[in-house]
């Protein structure tokens, strides 16, 4: 079985990302490269029931090469950040307080330091149909300059990372900054660093280790 390793790994962070409920059901997709080849969990199936052979394995074109089950609807969102960036690996949920930011904000606004784990302000790209070019090409430029996250428009967030466990935990901040924000909105106006307050932490060293901007 080509890529059995990431594909069982794919299965394992699926069942982490159901307990911690950044996805429900069917909704959200994980892959992971290596080399020329991405394992990526199928469409329509609930991740926390996947066995390694029902995700397939496709080239960085597309193509199926191993699987018998049709790749995520969102693969070409993840093929786009593989290419624009040094991701080994892809994490996209339909989180709760992500899709709330998502659905209101242009930008998750920087509330708390822990947003430069994450190399920067977290864009949101602008909304476009799931599985779709358009789609793919906002992704892709909202991940611009390094990032690590982004959120979609009316959708919920991705997060990239060196392998699973990292994207996994990308992903996982994301959705907690995202409602440390809402529920800040919920007593008052929260109060938003600014770029010096920012950069100042970054001196410090608070910047994501060993992953250089794309």
């Amino acid at each position: 079985m080509l890529l059995s390793d990431e594909r069982d790994e794919l299965g394992a962070i699926g069942r982490r990302l159901a307990d911690t409920g950044l996805v429900i059901g069917s909704s959200g997709n994980i892959s992971v490269r290596s080399g020329d080849l991405v394992a990526v969990t199928p469409g329509g199936m609930r991740l926390d029931r996947m066995a390694p052979a029902d995700c397939p394995v496709i080239t960085l074109s597309g193509r199926v090469v191993e699987g018998e089950r049709a790749p995520s609807s969102e693969t070409p969102m993840h093929l786009a950040l593989y290419e624009a960036t040094q991701a080994a690996a892809i994490v996209h949920t339909h989180s709760t307080y992500g899709v709330v930011v998502a659905t209101t904000m242009s930008e998750l606004p920087p509330i708390h330091y822990n947003t430069l784990l994450l190399g920067g302000v977290v864009k949101v790209a602008e909304y476009a149909t799931y599985g779709t070019p358009e789609l793919a090409a906002g992704v892709r430029a909202a991940m611009a300059g390094g990032m690590r996250a982004a959120l979609l428009a009316n959708h919920g967030g991705v997060a990239i990372g060196r392998d699973l466990d990292e994207a996994f935990e990308n992903a996982r901040l994301l959705e907690w900054l995202c409602g440390v924000y809402v529920r800040a909105r919920a007593i008052g106006e929260p109060r938003v660093l600014t770029e010096e307050e920012l950069a100042k932490v970054a001196e410090r060293g608070l910047t994501p280790p060993g992953f250089p901007p794309s």
